[in-house]
């Protein structure tokens, strides 16, 4: 059993506009490099985060797809999203630039539960 604690970050806000976007990926990218196992849920606006090709052109923020295509080089591979959030954007796994693991709204008190310590941004 490892002595790492494990930690779930939740996404619930849209990808620019604010700072929250950045700040979990880049906590989530700084637990993976101490080796802690991270797991990363998007949630509600936060579905957005995961969209193909983002356009910022005229936002004058940074994209933030070069950052969550790396994860999996950080060996942050567990991505969950609600089939609830899903359905309510009219929007499917195929519009999605990452591939993620879809539970329902009622999984995600289990998967709470199963992680030591839960980030939400």
């Amino acid at each position: 059993m490892s002595d790492k604690k494990s930690v779930l970050i939740l996404n619930q806000h849209a990808p620019y506009g604010t700072s929250n976007a950045r700040d979990a990926l880049d906590v989530a990218l700084t637990c993976s490099i101490f080796e802690m196992p991270v797991s990363l849920a998007f949630l509600g606006d936060g579905l957005f985060q995961l969209l193909k090709n983002h356009n910022t052109q005229q936002t004058g923020h940074k994209n933030i797809e070069s950052m969550l295509s790396a994860l999996p080089m950080y060996d942050i591979e567990k991505i969950f999203v609600c089939t609830e959030d899903l359905e309510a954007n009219a929007l499917s796994e195929t519009d999605l630039g990452l591939p993620v693991k879809i539970i329902s709204q009622s999984d995600l008190s289990k998967l709470l539960d199963s992680h030591d310590t839960v980030l939400t941004f």
